[in-house]
């Protein structure tokens, strides 16, 4: 049997240390998982069941560098999260199970077009065009959880131009990993090769041409991007 189109290339993320790749099926995301980001986002920040968005396996921009202001929005915000990647999947995984499952961790951007989000939520319609464009999710290598452990506190922080406008600790989760990917796994069969983007702390803002982000989850690893 012959593609009749050509195969898309396969989304990965290089695993640091290596010249292996860790190969991404999907990207789930979960919104609001920081108290203080959800009363920023005027929304109650009250122990409410998990919810989840995704963004595509090609939204991943690996590395630091250049990354350009996307169309079709004039304000674009960024959003520091820890990354989960698993290595096993399954349905109605146990929290008390679910970090066998766990690959590695990595850091990224959520990057976010917040007009085209904000005017989707107004009218109930899904966030993808404000979550999921073209290289909205800047991304480290992925750190095997055997050299970086299972992180559940340490400083999560971003500076923009030099000043720090994120600064959260892990532990301020307001779902943690088990919980979320033993709720996560509720609702979809997991696999090797996903993704889980575990929500950000107080402190998002705008970005403009010409910005640096700099973000940093203490222990796993920091990514820079400059917007252009």
């Amino acid at each position: 049997m012959a593609y009749v189109i050509p195969q898309p290339p396969q989304s990965a993320l290089p695993v640091a240390g290596t010249d292996d790749s860790f190969p991404v099926r999907r990207v789930y995301c979960v919104g609001r998982n920081y108290a203080e980001h959800a009363i920023e986002m005027g929304h109650d920040p009250n122990r409410e069941p998990p919810f989840f968005f995704q963004k595509c396996p090609d939204n991943l921009a690996v590395g630091g560098g250049d990354w350009p202001y996307p169309v079709a929005s004039n304000d674009v915000h960024w959003e520091l999260e820890l990354v989960v990647g698993l290595k096993e999947g399954g349905t109605d995984i146990p929290a008390a199970k679910a970090l066998d499952h766990v690959y590695g961790y990595a850091v990224a951007l959520d990057m976010t077009r917040r007009d085209l989000q904000g005017a989707a939520k107004k009218m109930g319609r899904p966030w993808d065009t404000g979550k999921a464009f073209e290289l909205s999710a800047p991304c480290t290598a992925i750190h095997p959880a055997s050299e970086v452990g299972h992180p559940s506190e340490g400083r999560i922080w971003l500076e923009c131009n030099g000043e720090i406008r994120q600064d959260g600790d892990l532990n301020q989760m307001i779902w943690k990993i088990p919980e979320m990917i033993e709720y996560l796994s509720g609702l979809f069969t997991l696999a090797p090769g996903d993704l889980i983007l575990t929500g950000t702390p107080a402190g998002v803002g705008p970005v403009q041409r010409g910005d640096t982000l700099h973000g940093v989850v203490d222990g796993v690893d920091e990514l820079t991007i400059k917007v252009v």
